[in-house]
């Protein structure tokens, strides 16, 4: 893993977002499962329990795919990086929507773009910008 960038980002990321999830769940008692509110989260993220399995959901398949291998951690770092580009910029579209399943707030939405940009940062370049084989 000390060789992989892609690696350690994943296993990172998937460690803290495992842990956001199972938190959440500690706010968000009495809300609905697809709630268009939801408890705080550190005092200012909106979750509802939807949104905490997504937290665990995309923390396993990182975690995993960091201890597996540099190319899966590659991959699923760019692929969730995608996934919350989308979601970070849809988002600001979504609050005050029905649509909203998530219980997204801003602040969601920033972390969201701020989790995208180092995931597909690391996922896109990387490994090919050190030089680095995708065996590991």
């Amino acid at each position: 893993m000390r060789t992989s960038p892609n690696r350690l980002v994943a296993t990172v990321f998937g460690a803290v977002y495992l842990l956001v999830g199972a938190l959440g769940f500690a706010v968000t008692g009495g809300v609905g499962f697809l709630s268009t509110s939801g408890g705080l989260l550190l005092g200012i993220f909106e979750v509802n329990p939807l949104h905490n399995v997504a937290h665990l959901l995309i923390g396993a398949a990182l975690l995993i795919a960091g201890l597996s291998s540099a190319r899966a951690a590659k991959a699923t770092n760019t692929v969730v990086g995608a996934a919350y580009l989308l979601l970070g910029i849809a988002g600001f579209f979504l609050v005050g929507t029905a649509a909203n399943i998530l219980a997204l707030n801003t602040f969601d939405h920033f972390l969201h773009l701020a989790s995208a940009l180092v995931l597909l940062g690391v996922g896109i370049g990387a490994e090919r910008a050190h030089g680095r084989t995708l065996t590991a």
